[in-house]
C-alpha cells in the first residue's frame, strides 16, 4: 500500500499524518507516478495552518512540487510512456508516494536534470520565472529587492537575475543567511534585524531606489516596501510567511511614487499549458547553462514531515529542502 501524509483538520505539524492511502488508477487524460522527491514549500504550511482553504475539503495531501516515473497512463495520453521521468508543480497532492495526476500538467524531466533537482525547483523556479520574466520584465540595469534572500525562491531568483543583469538587493536575517544569498547572485543583502531596509535601500542606489520589490513576507514587510521604489515602480506580493497585508486604501499608491502593485500567482500564469512548457522549459534550460545553480540544503523523510514544515515555518531551513518517500 502507498503512503502519504494526510491532514485532516486545520493546525500545527502535528496534524501531519503518515497514512496508507490509495492512488487509484488513472482516467482519461490522467497518469499514475511514483514520487522519487517532494520539494517543501511555504504554501504547504498555509494549507496546513488554515490561512489557505483546502483544495477539495479534507482530508488533504499537501504538497506542491515533485518529480517521479511514470507509472501508468490513462486513456488519451499519447505523449508519455511508462518509466518516462516527469515533474510538476500545482497546488496540493504531493506528498504521497503514488498519485494520480492530470497530464497536462507535468512535463519531462530533461537528460542533465536530476529528479532531486527537479523536485526542488518546479515551483520555486517556475516562479522565479514568472516573476523575473513576465510580472516585471528585468532587464540589463534594473535594481531590484527582494525579501527572504536566504530562501528557496530567494536563491534562485537572485541567480537568474543577476544573469539577466540587474543589480540585486535582498533581505535575510543573519550573517548565515546573508552570505548564501551573496554567493546566489545578491549584490547586496541587508539585516533586517539589525539594520531599517528601507534607509539600506536608499543608501545602497544613492536615493533613487528600486524598480520592483518581489515580496513574499507580507505583514512584516509592508508598506515599507513601498517607501523602497522609485516613482511608477512595481510591488509583487507573491506570498505571506509572516501573515496577510491589511487592506489599504489605493491612494497610498498615489502618495508613495504612482506606484503598481500586483498579486500575481504561479497557477494563473501557468494555466495554459503552452505556458507552463515554456516557463519549465526556461527554467531547465538556465540550470543546465550553469547561470543557476539548485543546491538542495536539506532532506527530510517523508513520514517526517512535520518536523521538515516546523523547521521551515521556525526558519532553520535555507534555500532548498526535499523530501524522501
Amino acid at each position: 500500500m502507498s503512503k502519504a501524509i494526510r491532514i485532516h483538520a486545520n493546525g500545527g505539524p502535528e496534524v501531519l499524518a503518515y497514512e496508507n492511502a490509495d492512488p487509484g488508477q488513472p482516467g482519461e487524460g490522467q497518469i499514475l507516478i511514483r514520487h522519487t522527491a517532494i520539494g517543501l514549500n511555504f504554501i504547504d504550511v498555509y494549507y496546513r495552518s488554515g490561512l489557505y482553504p483546502p483544495p477539495g475539503g479534507f482530508p488533504l495531501i499537501p504538497g506542491g512540487e515533485a518529480a517521479g516515473v511514470v507509472l501508468a497512463l490513462g486513456t488519451g495520453v499519447d505523449w508519455l510512456k511508462p518509466g518516462d521521468r516527469i515533474a510538476y508543480a500545482v497546488n496540493v497532492g504531493a506528498y504521497a508516494e503514488q498519485r494520480v495526476i492530470a497530464a497536462d500538467r507535468v512535463v519531462k524531466v530533461p537528460d542533465g536534470i536530476s529528479d532531486e533537482q527537479a523536485a526542488a525547483m518546479m515551483l520555486k523556479g517556475m516562479t522565479a520565472e514568472y516573476l523575473l520574466r513576465r510580472t516585471f520584465p528585468v532587464k540589463a540595469g534594473d535594481t531590484i529587492l527582494y525579501h527572504a534572500a536566504a530562501g528557496g525562491v530567494g536563491l534562485i531568483l537572485g541567480q537568474w537575475a543577476k544573469h539577466l543583469g540587474a543589480t540585486v538587493i535582498g533581505t535575510a536575517s543573519s550573517a548565515e543567511k546573508i552570505e548564501l544569498a551573496r554567493a546566489h547572485g545578491f549584490d547586496h543583502v541587508i539585516n533586517y534585524k539589525e539594520q531599517d531596509f528601507v534607509a539600506g535601500v536608499a543608501a545602497l542606489t544613492g536615493g533613487k531606489k528600486c524598480d520592483v520589490v518581489y515580496d513574499s513576507v507580507g505583514a512584516d514587510t509592508f508598506p515599507a516596501s513601498l517607501d523602497c521604489l522609485r516613482p511608477l515602480g512595481m510591488f509583487v506580493s507573491f506570498g505571506q510567511s509572516s501573515g496577510p497585508i491589511a487592506p489599504f486604501s489605493m491612494s497610498l499608491l498615489a502618495q508613495k511614487g504612482s506606484l503598481y502593485a500586483t498579486r500575481p500567482t504561479l497557477f494563473v500564469y501557468n494555466a495554459r499549458r503552452e505556458d507552463l512548457v515554456k516557463s519549465a522549459e526556461a527554467l531547465f534550460d538556465v540550470v543546465k547553462s550553469g547561470a543557476v545553480g539548485i543546491k538542495i540544503n536539506q532532506r527530510y523523510a517523508l513520514k517526517d514531515a512535520a518536523k521538515a514544515q516546523a523547521d521551515l515555518e521556525a526558519r532553520k531551513t535555507t534555500g532548498t529542502t526535499i523530501l524522501i518517500p
